[in-house]
């Protein structure tokens, strides 16, 4: 680059030989004294060396000579200023190449190098070369660092030393030398070149801006050394790095061009602060909707506030990514949960809220809550200092009205709790290597549509993905791999669980979960689960198995289709309801069709889908149980493949509805469980009732409700020949109500297949 050919630009200061007018002997500003008529210069026109020239003679402490020509400074441009110079007689001079700064409006700017190296003449008649080269940028062999601010300057020599001594001086030559630092580099703009200074103390903001402004189209560079930018800026042009930055938390350092995980580490140095800038960017500029960690494993030293690590919006709804590559928790105290033991109120009439909380300021939002009455994952959604109230992600099923509760907050990765609303993010091939020490993912509050896929949540402390509130609404999980770090432990000291869900409309497909205590935690309805492998049995050969999901929502409107359960077990309760006793909702709504579900090494109690009502009255309305294959291994048969939990209370079987239990497959299972269900009743002896006991079919123990359907297989006969009249049916017979009766107008023997069932088919 030289400006003299690119830009027609004239750097070279007039001869002496066109007036001494031009050559102040001060600054060389508008009226300053010239050497036009000074007693101590004049022009000298035929000098051996250097033909026409100046000879002067030193007056002052420091003899200025200063063209009066403003030589334009640009940024990105080094010129050099040369003379040749002679000693003619008398003392002998020390030299040097000087300037003067000129800013905006004329103004002198102070603060920069207006003087060169100093050389001192030596021998009388030697032509000594004396040089300096000026430039915006500080550079090696840069002798005058102006920065950007000059626009222009007054060019010339100081003589210094003793007074007296006679000089000649060769016309003053000026060039454009920026090629020197450059060579070939002609795509790059280098910040140092607008004023950047790598001292990690100066503020380079405009100087970082100004190279930006002027690169249009070429790579930017950031030369070695620490650069401090004070504030917010925005690279519209591709840039690399050779120094690294230093920012305030609240500065945002926003990529247009190369916006990625690698380019942000080359930027600071530092994985975890390269991840935090590169999040705060993503949310603050709109211009890229993803960002790629480039296949990169980043080491975090503890959590990822997301939210406060974006630090100025509390609700976000454009969708933005999060993509290919692994976080990795680094062994570090940064991990370690934080547990407070406090009292509260609790108000059946207000289910979602404590009140009275004591020592409410430690408790923090997101903290896991146990205690009486509490169910699974349950969470602090909010806290309210100032009136002492929490609000809750659920309702307590039976909690006292005042009590103690123990508050544990876990940490994770990836923690966006601090938002109040969220939509539409995405996290997409990102291994959640959480080494024991961390959980992987903590909800926003509220929000909608979060989708989590192809992900891997490894070896997770505690939780892998958490919702506190409501920002699961919508949420999408899938082909996602959960890899529990207690694949050794035996099942009943497990603690790890895979996910929990408090709102609607949740889509967990396609996943695969390896020995947590519970693979999930549904809480929300509208639900769509398929396509899931979970299995959860040990080492140990023990035959104790954990719920491999929990569905705790109980008008659930869901579907459970196509997935893989292996040694664990569905179970439905509605733990979370604030009034557990019967209410205007039932067990309902809840879809179970094509799944495989396979164990070994349990005892014959084991059963894989589980009702647990956590208070009176409570029954079935809505379950549709097909086309599932049961199936065990091992040396112990199981008795049935469906139970009530009774740890509360027993289901109320006479208000059971729209119950499907049928097209099955079992195998190692003693009792077939069916409803409806076609069985044979027979008599060999004349009797006018035919009593049969569905007990062993009848799903979750419920009543024989209702007779469907009686045919005859061959003639049903009397004492006098065939009979041709139809029985009537009693129902719900028998301590346990499970038994029927056929009820003939004569004493007759012979075979019928009926159909029973344990519901009312049809919903009123």
């Amino acid at each position: 680059m030289n400006k003299a050919v690119t830009d027609g630009i004239n750097f070279t200061p007039a001869p002496f030989g066109d007036g001494l007018d031009m050559w102040s002997s001060v600054d060389g500003t508008p009226g300053s004294p010239t050497y036009d008529g000074a007693t101590n210069a004049t022009l000298i026109a035929a000098d051996a060396d250097f033909g026409l020239c100046l000879e002067m003679q030193k007056t002052q402490s420091v003899q200025r000579l200063r063209y009066m020509g403003e030589i334009p400074m640009l940024p990105g441009c080094y010129l050099r200023v040369r003379v040749r110079i002679k000693a003619i007689s008398g003392q002998m001079p020390s030299v040097r190449i000087a300037g003067w700064a000129g800013g905006a409006g004329g103004s002198h700017v102070s603060g920069v190098d207006e003087t060169g190296p100093l050389t001192a003449l030596s021998e009388y008649g030697k032509v000594e070369t004396i040089e300096a080269i000026i430039g915006s940028g500080s550079r090696t062999g840069v002798d005058m660092v102006w920065g950007r601010d000059p626009i222009y300057g007054h060019f010339g020599i100081d003589l210094t030393g003793a007074d007296g001594g006679v000089v000649r001086v060769e016309n003053i030559r000026i060039e454009d030398v920026t090629s020197v630092f450059h060579r070939n580099m002609m795509d790059v703009v280098d910040v140092a070149d607008y004023g950047a200074v790598g001292d990690g103390v100066t503020d380079n903001s405009s100087a970082f801006e100004a190279a930006d402004a002027d690169a249009n189209g070429r790579d930017i560079l950031v030369p070695a050394g620490t650069y401090y930018i004070a504030q917010t800026i925005t690279m519209n042009n591709r840039i690399r790095f050779e120094g690294h930055l230093v920012m305030p938390d609240d500065a945002i350092l926003q990529l247009a061009k190369n916006f990625n995980f690698n380019m942000y580490e080359d930027a600071f140095g530092d994985e975890e602060i390269a991840l935090k800038k590169a999040i705060q960017a993503l949310f603050n500029y709109t211009d890229h909707e993803a960002l790629d960690l480039n296949g990169r494993i980043v080491h975090l030293s503890g959590p990822i506030d997301v939210h406060g690590v974006i630090g100025n919006r509390d609700t976000f709804g454009t969708r933005k990514v999060i993509q290919n590559g692994e976080l990795y928790a680094s062994n570090n105290d940064n991990w370690d949960i934080d547990t407070v033991v406090a009292s509260a109120s609790y108000d059946t009439d207000d289910p979602y809220t404590l009140t009275d909380v004591q020592n409410i300021a430690s408790i923090q939002i997101g903290s896991h809550i146990e205690g009486n009455g509490v169910g699974r994952e349950v969470y602090v959604r909010d806290v309210d200092i100032p009136n002492n109230t929490i609000t809750l992600s659920q309702a307590l099923y039976r909690a006292n009205a005042n009590q103690n509760y123990t508050f544990t907050r876990f940490k994770y990765l990836l923690d966006f709790s601090g938002f109040h609303s969220m939509q539409r993010f995405v996290v997409d091939a990102i291994d959640f290597r959480c080494n024991k020490f961390a959980s992987a993912i903590l909800l926003p509050r509220n929000g909608k549509i979060f989708h989590v896929k192809d992900c891997f949540i490894t070896s997770p402390k505690d939780r892998g993905i958490t919702s506190v509130g409501n920002g699961c609404s919508g949420i999408m999980i899938d082909r996602c791999q959960f890899l529990s770090w207690e694949q050794d432990e035996a099942v009943a000291d497990r603690v790890t669980i895979g996910f929990n869900i408090n709102a609607n409309d949740a889509k967990i497909r396609d996943n695969r979960a390896t020995r947590f205590k519970h693979f999930g935690i549904v809480g929300g309805t509208g639900n769509i689960i398929s396509g899931n492998h979970f299995f959860q049995g040990d080492n140990q050969g023990t035959s104790d198995r954990t719920a491999g999901m929990i569905f705790a929502a109980k008008g659930f409107k869901s579907t459970f289709t196509g997935n893989y359960v292996d040694n664990c077990y569905l179970s439905w309760t509605n733990e979370h309801s604030p009034r557990p006793d019967a209410d205007d909702t039932s067990f309902g709504q809840l879809t179970i069709t094509g799944n495989v579900f396979t164990g070994s090494g349990t005892e014959t109690w084991f059963s894989y889908i589980r009702v647990k009502p956590y208070g009176t009255g409570q029954y079935i309305s809505g379950l549709s149980v097909t086309g599932n294959t049961f199936k065990q291994f091992g040396s112990v048969d199981i008795d049935r493949v469906e139970q009530v939990t009774t740890t509360f209370a027993e289901l109320d079987g006479s208000k059971t509805k729209n119950l499907i239990f049928a097209d099955n497959q079992f195998a190692r299972v003693n009792y077939v469980t069916q409803s409806p269900v076609n069985i044979e009743v027979s008599r060999s002896s004349n009797g006018s009732v035919w009593s049969a006991d569905l007990a062993d079919y009848m799903p979750f123990g419920l009543r024989a409700r209702h007779v469907t359907a009686v045919v005859p297989e061959g003639p049903v006969l009397g004492s006098s020949g065939a009979v041709y009249t139809m029985p009537y049916a009693l129902t719900e017979l028998g301590s346990n109500k499970t038994q029927i009766s056929l009820n003939w107008s004569q004493a007759v023997r012979g075979k019928v297949r009926c159909e029973v069932r344990c519901d009312d088919p049809i919903q009123v």
